[in-house]
């Protein structure tokens, strides 16, 4: 059984950010994801908040923080799915299909999933049309018309990538105003192809053996009409990679993300938590960044009791 000083259960940006703090702290870590490291912001077709990038990709930053962590030696197991933990001890235990892992510490950094719109032909479409990431799905539907549901950030954000790739971008939000930076909205507003349709709600997706209309219902006039559409790309936020840590043992609060404390700690002794799984109200990379380097120095703490914690 390999034994580590830290293991960190997700490689997205809070997930790198702890590992490239516990090994600088001379921590021998181990980074584990199911996926390919770097985590969703490598699907955001373009940053622009992330301090010292006025405009980078969101793959192309994965991979800088990726490559960081590499280079400083930290451990990373792309591909390499968590199955159970065991945290309940002071050697806490962590199962993959391949391995059983012994770590001192455990930081949990799993992140987030997109949300469903739970409306009628959603499932049924799924990948054949219907689609939850504009970069990795937006280029099949070069010049053709799509529906980008949401009026978030994520919302506004892939309806601009798709402005340049689609002819026509209908974008739908069921309330009478976007929720998304001011910057964003009036970048959207000035697309020629894009239309905004406020105060309008998802009710349908229609399709044969793809996604070809959608019914929707104008809230304000009490109509329901339909549009002719080739995808529906949802974008209405996202919840918490929390139930193996629920699992656990780990509190969650009533939407399911991972109760903290201002020092990244969990209920659990030797747990600690970061980024978007996190019951902390910024969900956004700059803060997942920083709540990754505060669980890394908290785990350092709890290891090694230094000076200052005495």
């Amino acid at each position: 059984m390999d034994k580590w000083d830290v293991i960190i259960v997700g490689a997205g940006s809070a997930g790198l950010a702890a590992g490239i703090y516990t090994v600088r702290s001379g921590l021998k870590t181990l980074v584990l994801d199911e996926k390919l490291a770097g985590g969703e912001i490598a699907d955001a077709p373009i940053i622009v908040n992330y301090p010292g990038f006025v405009e980078v990709s969101g793959r192309d930053l994965a991979e800088k923080m990726a490559n960081h962590a590499r280079k400083l030696g930290v451990n990373i197991h792309d591909l390499e799915a968590v199955t159970k933990l065991d945290l309940s001890s002071e050697t806490k235990k962590v199962t993959t299909p391949v391995a059983e892992y012994e770590a001192k510490t455990v930081i949990l950094a799993t992140g987030s999933h997109y949300k469903e719109a739970c409306v009628k032909g959603e499932k049924e479409f799924r990948g054949r049309g219907v689609s939850y990431c504009g970069v990795c799905d937006g280029p099949f539907f070069k010049g053709k018309k799509v529906l980008v549901m949401g009026g978030g950030n994520s919302a506004c954000i892939t309806s601009l990538y798709l402005s340049g790739i689609a002819s026509q971008v209908l974008v739908s939000h069921r309330r009478n105003a976007f929720r998304a930076e001011e910057s964003l909205v009036k970048d959207l507003k000035s697309k020629p192809n894009v239309n905004l349709l406020l105060d309008t709600e998802l009710q349908e997706i229609k399709g044969d053996k793809k996604v070809q209309a959608v019914s929707l219902i104008d809230k304000a006039a009490g109509k329901l009409f339909e549009v002719s559409v080739d995808a529906v790309f949802v974008q209405i936020g996202e919840a918490p990679n929390s139930q193996l840590a629920v699992n656990s043992g780990v509190h969650v609060d009533e939407r399911g993300y991972i109760k903290i404390d201002m020092h990244q700690r969990t209920n659990l002794q030797g747990v600690f938590s970061a980024g978007d799984v996190t019951n902390h109200p910024v969900k956004q990379v700059g803060t997942a960044v920083g709540q990754g380097i505060t669980a890394a120095l908290e785990a350092y703490a709890f290891i090694r009791q230094p000076y200052y914690r005495k």
